[in-house]
């Protein structure tokens, strides 16, 4: 009985060897009975099944059946019991017959049992014994008629009944793999653990598979040696045939394809049509090249089998099959190079043509840069250029020399056919293209050095006219720190002295700005005649120069009269305010009193006058405080020169207070 036969009542799992034994080392039958009524009869077949696995060595120790009625109703439990004429024992008292771990984990034990596992690898089983022992009656038959027939028989190719039913190296792997599971011990346990099975060798003993397994591998190695022999001929025969195609094809048309194909194209677009020209060549070649390669396996295959009758004829065609084959294969691939290194010359022939365009492009319009900034962005994008264009240029040089030795080297794989006047026609056009290169680059190497030239001067007028505008600048921040900081008269001659003399320093200052100013905007001038463009800043920046200048020295001039009228008023006032007794004369001058007075009096109104510029606008030197604090000091001095004239008019006033 096998198990294919009665697979869907076995699947039910009725009842099953887990591969336990009790301590007696009998199998372990277990019934699993369930809420739902239970077929005797498939119950009996199921039984029978299981019972035909073990050996008669393994009937004999008997077996321990274990009647799972827990989830049965007692009659079911009671007919199965009468059926197999058992002895009734309580689960709790298993264990005194079967150690816990031969139990399954349903009573309590750690056994490992899955059953549609082990009914997959016995339906293996059954179907290897059936289909090894089937496949060696058909290798026997088919080895022994072998043997036993005539030279006429054995010359003849195989037919479809010289083949058997089923394939011999699939049978012999299933067999390994069924072999390697038994030897494992794991036919029905899991993948993490071992336990014990019963496909193990007291089950179903590993020397019937291994001898079923030697059988077979000994009349498959016959059987192959047999359909060695009757085939050699007949593919001998044929790899011949296919020799001869493959040499007249390659000698004959494929030899004419190549020697008409010998340009390089003079574009990108002419080459690219080469190329795929000769990819269809390639193409052609190509599967004659596939029928080489399986041909030369075939006779090497031939080699290998060493037979001495047909060594030298194998070793014949082999030898003039590969000149062939690799002389075509060198001049497909010279060809193909030749044309990828017409292509690549081509490419960057057209991308150093485009960049030159761009470069001239660049210098034929003309450039009217905001500031100077942009002008040097311009000229470092100008040297970018350039230096890309003399980069692609070396490029084209590398190429164009690689191309022509290639070129050079194209007579040898001539077949006799002078191939002068196509390679005259290549070379020509190849050094034409890198000469047409060079003059296009030269003469935008001129136009680079004429703009960068110009730009230079640019960027000169732009700061020429930036430094203007900062020396206007300057000298109106000059202008604001004489009105607002240069105050002070003095408190005496001599520090007013000092003070116009720090002042005529500050009026130089003021004055090399003002010419600084003037030489840098007439530089502009001179530069936009030389670059023929307007200023844009001049017409109005030497205006604006011109008025701050002229400001600067009306307050200048303004500023020098106060300090004078200062240092005279201080110089008298401090000669009539010393004590001189021995120069009474001198003291006694009224004159002397009156001038003091009266330049007194003249500074403290020049101190209230503004300074009018020539536009009519008027500037007062600091605020008023400062020139109130300013005409406080000289009422003071005068007070004191008044008190000094009262005291020379009436000494018996002074005595008296005294």
């Amino acid at each position: 009985m096998e198990a294919s036969v009665i697979l869907p009542i076995l699947k039910k799992k009725l009842a099953f060897l887990s591969g336990g034994k009790d301590r007696r080392s009998g199998l372990i039958l277990t019934i699993p009975l369930c809420l739902e009524q239970t077929n005797m009869d498939e119950l009996s077949v199921t039984l029978d099944y299981l019972l035909s696995i073990p050996s008669e060595k393994c009937k004999a120790r008997g077996f321990t059946v274990i009647v799972d009625g827990r989830k049965s109703q007692w009659n079911v439990v009671k007919t199965v019991v009468l059926m197999l004429q058992v002895i009734l024992v309580s689960a709790n008292k298993l264990t005194r017959y079967i150690e816990p771990c031969q139990l399954t984990e349903d009573f309590g034990g750690s056994l490992t049992y899955d059953h549609m596992d082990w009914l997959n690898k016995r339906l293996v089983f059954e179907k290897f014994t059936k289909e090894s022992t089937s496949l060696l009656d058909e290798l026997a038959l088919i080895n022994n008629g072998s043997d036993k027939g005539n030279q006429q028989e054995k010359e003849r190719s195989v037919d479809l009944n010289f083949l058997p039913s089923v394939d011999p190296e699939t049978v012999l792997q299933t067999g390994h793999e069924l072999l390697s599971e038994l030897q494992q011990r794991r036919f029905n346990g899991s993948d993490g653990g071992v336990s014990w099975s019963p496909m193990d060798d007291e089950l179903l003993a590993q020397p019937q598979v291994m001898k079923l397994l030697d059988s077979l591998r000994e009349q498959y190695t016959r059987y192959q040696e047999v359909c060695r022999q009757r085939s050699k001929r007949t593919q001998l025969e044929e790899i011949q045939q296919k020799v001869m195609q493959v040499v007249n094809w390659l000698e004959g048309p494929g030899s004419e394809q190549l020697r008409a194909q010998w340009g390089i194209g003079d574009s990108i677009r002419a080459s690219q049509a080469l190329q795929q020209k000769h990819e269809e060549i390639e193409s052609q070649h190509s599967e004659w090249f596939a029928v080489y390669v399986e041909l030369n396996q075939q006779i090497a295959a031939l080699l290998n089998a060493g037979d001495e009758e047909d060594l030298v004829e194998l070793k014949s065609l082999q030898q003039q099959l590969s000149d062939v084959c690799y002389r075509q294969a060198s001049q497909l691939e010279f060809r193909q190079n030749l044309l990828q290194a017409a292509l690549e010359f081509h490419g960057v022939a057209q991308d150093l043509s485009q960049q030159l365009d761009g470069l001239l492009g660049m210098l034929c319009v003309d450039v009217a840069p905001a500031d100077g900034a942009s002008i040097q962005q311009t000229l470092k994008l100008l040297e970018e250029k350039l230096k890309s264009v003399d980069v692609g240029l070396q490029g084209l040089r590398e190429k164009g020399q690689g191309l022509l030795d290639q070129i050079s080297n194209q007579a040898s794989w001539a077949y006799g056919k002078d191939v002068t006047i196509e390679n005259k026609e290549n070379v020509d056009h190849i050094q034409g293209v890198m000469e047409d290169m060079q003059l296009r680059k030269q003469r935008c190497e001129d136009m680079v050095d004429v703009r960068r030239l110009k730009m230079l001067q640019m960027v000169q007028l732009f700061k020429c006219e930036e430094d203007a505008a900062q020396a206007v600048e300057w000298l109106s921040e000059l202008l604001d720190a004489l009105l607002k900081t240069h105050i002070r008269l003095g408190d005496d001659a001599q520090e007013t002295k000092v003070l116009l003399e720090k002042h005529r320093k500050f009026v130089d200052v003021a004055q090399s700005t003002y010419d600084y100013g003037r030489q840098l905007l007439q530089a502009t001038v001179v530069l936009c005649q030389s670059l023929r463009c307007t200023s844009r800043s001049s017409g109005d920046t030497l205006p604006r120069l011109n008025r701050v200048w002229k400001q600067f020295t009306i307050a200048s001039e303004e500023r020098v009269h106060r300090l004078e009228m200062a240092i005279a008023f201080h110089s008298n006032a401090e000669k009539i305010l010393q004590d001189c007794p021995e120069e009474p004369e001198a003291i006694n001058d009224e004159e002397q009193f009156d001038e003091i007075e009266a330049v007194g009096k003249s500074l403290l109104d020049r101190l209230t006058v503004p300074v009018v510029y020539p536009d009519g606008t008027e500037q007062y030197f600091g605020s008023p405080s400062d020139m109130a604090s300013t005409a406080e000091h000289i009422r003071d001095r005068m007070k004191l020169v008044s008190l000094k004239r009262q005291q020379l008019r009436h000494p018996e006033m002074m005595t008296t207070e005294s």
